[in-house]
């Protein structure tokens, strides 16, 4: 039903304004935005209000994984390593188990301000890598968590054929992502029927160029303008590995062979030249950046510089998921700007203007973007996925206007969301989402038996 929200503050596409009423519609759409109303007939909201953040990249079932990969050696730990871990930790992973961990995620997104979650599935058969009966039974578990949640959700089923550049038959640890291109079609085709989708080619290392021409041809047929998004540039032995197929690195490759567009997201696109990054950015694509995930494999940092001058678009993910606070991914994405140029507030070059208000915004509108949905910002037209700050929380007091934002990102804030809004149905109240508690103990008993 359709439902009217008043906000003293709120912060809309040209900034702060005061006694705002966002009307909004049966369909979950913003239907009306005006500044210095009236409340009558309104819901007060307790604190300011901020678009919602979508999260661009997830691998749900990783959540289970934190504290369990952090065993130190003499010759240190790389991303390499970690993947043959991970690999283990699915020998026992089940579908209920897939269920109970996303529906987990979804709650603590939800509950630190994430609105909507492009989840990059590649899970998709048994532990000895036999289709299920049905191809996309895992994929129906993200499905039904994010329907048991409220979280929005974008599916990316992943297409996943090899283990290394050029074609490399898969390993036995990918036994449970391998699909043939019949096999992922009917994946597809089976998942468009209950979500939103996209199309995910995993990355050039696992999928060859003939196989990439092969997934934009299903999603011409399917949905053109569906997202895709594609692992890319991560690691550094990734770089070294494409140069030595193909003479180029992987960002440059996409860039000479596929139709980058901003209906692209390439995830963390990490080591890129200023060549590249600028021409990266001129296509129009997102860079899907993951900076908790990044920093825990120790990929290395995003070459920020040269891609933000030259208009390029970033939104954030939560990928492996050892943090679900998008305010931390934005803290920590800044942060590792200013250890390399050593040097302050990088991401806003304007005199005086907020840092934290220029991430927060570029993260919610790139996004967006990425994940095809009409959000990341407080104007009709849009979903109304919103989130009402906390003015309460001790590291936003006494703040106005976009030192919320900064005090959020920047300041010692555990908790800085009170309420949050999916498609116009509160999810978070309080801080606090209804199924917390049930699902907590749900994803306990999980992990009691996963990691006995």
């Amino acid at each position: 039903m359709s439902q009217a929200l008043f906000a003293a503050q709120a912060w809309l596409p040209d900034g702060w304004a005061q006694d705002v009423r966002v009307d909004i519609g049966d369909d979950g759409l913003v239907s009306g935005v005006a500044a210095n109303a009236s409340a009558d007939g309104a819901e007060r909201l307790a604190g300011p209000l901020i678009p919602g953040m979508p999260n661009l990249h997830s691998h749900a079932f990783q959540r289970a994984m934190a504290g369990l990969t952090g065993a130190g050696g003499p010759q240190g730990d790389n991303f390499w390593a970690w993947r043959a871990c991970m690999y283990r930790f699915l020998e026992r992973l089940t579908p209920d188990d897939l269920e109970a961990i996303a529906a987990q995620l979804y709650v603590e997104m939800l509950e630190r301000g994430y609105t909507t979650v492009g989840e990059f599935h590649y899970l998709h058969h048994d532990a000895d890598g036999r289709p299920y009966t049905d191809p996309a039974e895992t994929a129906l578990r993200v499905v039904a968590a994010a329907g048991e949640t409220g979280i929005g959700l974008r599916l990316l089923p992943v297409f996943y054929a090899h283990a290394g550049f050029g074609g490399e038959p898969p390993a036995d640890g990918q036994r449970r992502f391998v699909c043939d291109l019949d096999g992922y079609a009917r994946l597809a085709e089976r998942c468009a029927q209950v979500t939103a989708i996209g199309f995910a080619p995993h990355s050039l290392r696992a999928v060859t160029p003939d196989e990439l021409q092969a997934i934009l041809a299903l999603r011409a047929s399917m949905s053109a303008q569906a997202p895709v998004h594609i692992h890319a540039a991560e690691q550094t032995r990734e770089v070294d590995d494409c140069l030595e197929w193909s003479g180029q690195r992987p960002v440059e490759w996409l860039l000479w062979n596929a139709p980058l567009d901003r209906h692209w997201c390439l995830v963390h696109a990490t080591h890129m030249r200023e060549l590249e990054a600028a021409a990266l950015a001129s296509h129009g694509a997102v860079a899907g950046l993951c900076p908790s995930t990044e920093a825990d494999l120790g990929d290395g940092l995003f070459n920020a510089e040269p891609f933000l001058l030259a208009g390029g678009h970033i939104g954030i993910g939560g990928d492996s998921h050892v943090g679900t606070d998008p305010f931390a991914e934005l803290r920590l994405f800044e942060y590792g700007q200013r250890l390399v140029r050593r040097r302050r507030n990088l991401f806003e070059r304007r005199e005086g203007r907020s840092v934290g208000a220029a991430l927060y915004r570029a993260a919610a509108s790139g996004g967006a973007q990425a994940l095809g949905f009409a959000a990341g910002a407080i104007a009709p037209g849009l979903r109304a996925d919103l989130v009402v700050l906390d003015p309460d929380d001790p590291a936003l007091a006494g703040h106005r206007g976009d030192r919320w934002l900064d005090a959020a990102i920047f300041g010692p804030a555990r908790r800085p969301v009170r309420d949050v809004m999916v498609g116009g149905r509160w999810r978070v109240r309080g801080g606090r989402h209804p199924q917390a508690e049930a699902t907590f103990a749900r994803y306990r008993a999980t992990l009691r038996r996963l990691v006995a």
